[in-house]
């Protein structure tokens, strides 16, 4: 089928990366904005976790990484994934290593966590992919870090100092949909729970899991929402669009979920005087802006999968590239690299405007700069 070719002028991605640059390189200068960074999520976040697990939700092979200088390493993209840029932005020198292989003291640096198809249900992703590191898992992955840390620096008043001062990036809720509440060949969520209601039980489970994350020391954090799943290749070749750009029940459902986390927000700041958390609405970040008054026949930037994706409309939640295929020649001008998963100029919009936000709606209360700077909570 022919996927959706909004009119985003290619221009108009090459200007907010311009924006984002020269925003950001009067802020950092090179210097390290904080003393480490800790990255709990999915798939869109995972840089390596998940190479040695028996899982279809991997992404250690050609085409991915094409754009890295040492090709694949596990992230869900043809380059940096949103970690990445973000670490880069606050001024680390290297990408923080994947809990699988870090060790010694380059944990104090930070531990990225992440894992494709993870999600905050326990079964999300298991039935159709095979063996996923849920949020759970990733926080008994942490609670670890945070022993070697006390080790390393000799007490864990010590470790408790140093880990208040990091930033936390915490990004789920996206598998929790696509692979579990949109497969009800696999889960049954989809006949408990009307979407308004698998938002709400979604957000509960959730908020239990990030107190579990404030009491391992977690002071300063980062919630990503959820992008609009209903407008990548995957869900629109499997589901259809009835005449929309998107699949709108799909982003609508998603909404609900973003609402509620950004209330979530303001309910965990008011719980926890101590620590602070953020909202940071992926949902609009490159889609608002991007799609604002473009009428004209420049080069577009195409919603499809840049490399190929084996039976795209196959409803099974397998939705990453084909080993060893090529992908398209011109990559900056994808949104998506694969079947859902956004290409690297995404990532560097999505992460800029995480760290400074460019409009009022990117983040809420503050963005990554303005948490960073608050004084030792």
């Amino acid at each position: 089928m022919e996927y959706w070719r909004p009119k985003i002028c290619y221009l108009v991605l090459l200007l907010l990366v311009v924006v984002l640059i020269l925003s950001l390189s009067n802020w950092v200068n090179g210097v390290q904005q904080v003393p480490c960074c800790f990255i709990f999520g999915d798939s869109l976040y995972d840089n390596g976790n998940n190479n040695n697990l028996p899982t279809r939700a991997r992404a250690n092979y050609l085409p991915y990484g094409i754009d890295l200088p040492g090709g694949p390493t596990g992230r869900f993209s043809n380059g940096r994934n949103l970690p990445d840029v973000i670490t880069q932005l606050l001024g680390f020198d290297n990408f923080i290593p994947p809990f699988a292989t870090a060790s010694g003291q380059e944990i104090l640096n930070g531990v990225n966590y992440a894992s494709g198809g993870a999600g905050i249900r326990e079964e999300t992703g298991r039935n159709n992919l095979g063996v996923v590191i849920s949020l759970n898992g990733q926080l008994q992955n942490h609670k670890t870090t945070v022993s070697r840390i006390a080790s390393i620096l000799g007490d864990q008043e010590s470790a408790t100092q140093h880990l208040s001062k990091c930033l936390y990036t915490v990004g789920f809720g996206s598998n929790d949909y696509i692979n579990n509440y949109l497969l009800p060949q696999f889960y049954p969520t989809s006949r408990q729970y009307p979407p308004d209601q698998y938002a709400t039980v979604l957000i509960q489970q959730y908020s239990q899991k990030l107190k579990t994350l404030h009491n391992y020391g977690a002071k300063k954090i980062a919630l990503f929402g959820i992008g609009p799943l209903g407008c990548a290749p995957g869900p629109v070749a499997m589901y259809g669009t009835n005449g929309s750009a998107c699949v709108d029940c799909i982003n609508k459902a998603i909404q609900l979920f973003n609402t509620n986390l950004k209330t979530l927000v303001d309910d965990l700041n008011n719980q926890f005087r101590d620590a602070k958390f953020i909202y940071i609405n992926t949902y609009d970040l490159l889609f608002a802006d991007a799609s604002v008054g473009i009428q004209d026949d420049l080069v577009t930037t195409i919603i499809g999968p840049c490399c190929p994706v084996a039976n795209l409309p196959m409803n099974n939640g397998i939705l990453t590239c084909i080993p060893f295929s090529t992908s398209c020649s011109n990559r900056y001008a994808n949104i998506f690299w694969d079947g859902v998963h956004p290409s690297e100029t995404v990532n560097v919009i999505t992460g800029g405007r995480a760290c400074i936000a460019l409009n009022p709606t990117d983040t809420y209360p503050i963005d990554i700069r303005r948490l960073i700077q608050l004084p030792f909570l």
